[in-house]
């Protein structure tokens, strides 16, 4: 499904706020790698998309009246066998009183936590964000911006511009990012609030990096309705 097919389901429905599962596969649509992951409605569904996706897993209790999962307890890590996942399942469904469905991702390991943003200036239009991610996104608050459109020049000069860039280069035996790579998925976000003025605010936290590889591992959309 294409991002203005998703996009207009919700907006039928008068939701404004993007499911995980959603956002990132707008995300993926416009090019940007995600974490594979499937929905899973019953738990024999989520051990199903578990032992295909491969132990140990991650799992999400879902929804758009779900958005700050880990504040409602509804993120479980290292999922190691079939017995713990029927477990978290059902206790992750209870927790949403069956209004919610649970996503089973694979384990996205990385040293090098960061985050892309968006959100719509009433004045500037759609502005883009980068910066450094994970839990103390904000504390640290390390992030550089730009407003769409973006070359891939502009791009790259924001990932210069955090404080932390050194992150992004060679340390204690990690090779460098691919910072080509880093530099499309900026851009790419840009292009996706042109082109749908619907969308109010993108977050990709965290979008773990490697040296060729960056992938969204939670991500959300937020409309305006």
């Amino acid at each position: 499904m294409k991002a203005a097919d998703i996009i207009g389901r919700y907006l039928a429905d008068g939701v404004n706020s993007l499911s995980e599962y959603d956002s990132k596969r707008i995300f993926a649509d416009y090019g940007l790698a995600v974490a594979k992951e499937e929905l899973a409605a019953t738990q024999s569904d989520a051990l199903k998309s578990a032992l295909n996706i491969g132990l140990p897993v991650v799992m999400k209790g879902i929804g758009p009246e779900f958005a700050h999962k880990s504040e409602l307890g509804l993120v479980r890590v290292g999922v190691a066998s079939k017995e713990a996942v029927v477990r978290n399942f059902r206790e992750l469904d209870r927790t949403m009183d069956g209004r919610g469905r649970v996503l089973i991702q694979q384990v996205v390991s990385g040293a090098r936590e960061l985050m892309i943003g968006a959100i719509r200036d009433e004045q500037f239009g759609p502005v883009v964000s980068f910066g450094l991610g994970g839990v103390f996104a904000e504390i640290l608050d390390d992030v550089s911006m730009r407003v769409a459109p973006m070359k891939l020049s502009d791009a790259e000069q924001m990932l210069e511009e955090i404080r932390a860039s050194r992150i992004l280069g060679s340390f204690r035996g990690l090779p460098c990012v691919n910072r080509s790579r880093l530099a499309q998925d900026l851009v790419a976000i840009g292009q996706l609030c042109l082109d749908h003025p619907e969308i109010s605010e993108i977050d990709i936290n965290p979008l773990i990096v490697s040296s060729d590889r960056a992938i969204a591992v939670d991500g959300l959309i937020v409309l305006s309705i």
